[in-house]
């Protein structure tokens, strides 16, 4: 004790941990006043932002996450002040910190206001069937950085918030009843009439296509090979509309071919106007049996 007491002046020390008890005990109440006020003011400001339209999602991440933790540094700069610390100093260095890691950090920053431009805009909201950066599937979650989709093949997708709104989406659930399309050719030398009156019996009957409105066949080109002919049938939800495309496609090939009405394949017909007279000749002569000789003497055309 006597080595303690010459190496520490313990009286000075107990004098100045008296004096920076309170000190302390304000910064612990700073801190608790803080998140008391977190507390009882969370539930109000939800309901307020939730008056004003905003997302659920966008909501609980402004409410439990933006606002809470501005409480908890405004408070720990406030506590900090009251011990002793200098709190402008400090400060100063997280500014500069702040602009390396931004600069570092563009990318995710630029997702983050992304995403709350999603939550104010609402194209899409969890559930619905959409279409984006090539990517067909259910939104599973939207998050302010990325949007999750899950794809018919139950692939997870995750698509950052600054591609969302960059690109063109569609959005197949934001109407309701959803229009499938489905090219179909026919032959020229088929009747249009015929082929539709077949087409609409073989579709009104599939599950999941809609009475009201009815299904409908209309000529869209006349192709190189084909008419092209476009079956249209409505279904009721969007999660319907890759299965429906493809039994309106076998329901098509099905009746056709019962109907005996052809299907064509691409194909290239060549006509020739005009062939010079010794053309003629030559192969008139290889024809009657001029034989290998005609051949060599036969002209490259």
């Amino acid at each position: 004790m006597d080595l303690i007491s010459r190496v520490v002046d313990v009286d000075k020390v107990l004098k100045g941990l008296l004096a920076f008890l309170p000190r302390l005990a304000v910064a612990a109440l700073i801190m608790f006043g803080f998140l008391v006020l977190f507390r009882l003011s969370r539930r109000p400001l939800a309901a307020m932002l939730n008056r004003a339209g905003l997302h659920t999602k966008l909501v609980q991440l402004l409410v439990e996450s933006l606002y809470r933790y501005s409480l908890i540094a405004i408070g720990l700069v406030m506590a900090a002040a009251q011990v002793g610390i200098d709190v402008a100093t400090a400060v100063a260095g997280l500014g500069v910190a702040g602009i390396a890691v931004g600069f570092a950090a563009q990318d995710t920053l630029a997702n983050l206001i992304a995403g709350i431009v999603v939550f104010i805009d609402k194209p899409f909201i969890v559930g619905d069937w959409i279409t984006v950066a090539d990517q067909f599937g259910r939104v599973a979650d939207i998050t302010l950085r990325s949007t999750r989709i899950r794809t018919p093949q139950n692939s997870y997708v995750v698509i950052p918030n600054k591609q969302i709104i960059d690109v063109v989406l569609e959005n197949h659930s934001k109407h309701g009843e959803l229009r499938v399309d489905v090219p179909v050719g026919i032959a020229y030398k088929e009747r249009v009439a015929a082929a539709r009156e077949v087409i609409l019996e073989a579709v009104s009957g599939l599950p999941g296509v809609l009475s009201d409105p009815a299904p409908d066949v209309v000529a869209e080109a006349l192709g190189g090979s084909s008419v092209d002919l476009r079956a249209r049938v409505w279904i009721e939800h969007a999660d319907e509309r890759q299965t429906t495309h493809f039994a309106v496609i076998e329901a098509c090939k099905v009746a056709l071919d019962a109907a005996g009405i052809q299907i064509p394949f691409p194909h290239l017909q060549l006509f020739v106007d005009s062939v010079e007279d010794r053309v003629w000749q030559r192969l008139e002569s290889l024809t009657q049996g001029g034989g290998a000789e005609a051949a060599a003497d036969a002209p490259r055309v």
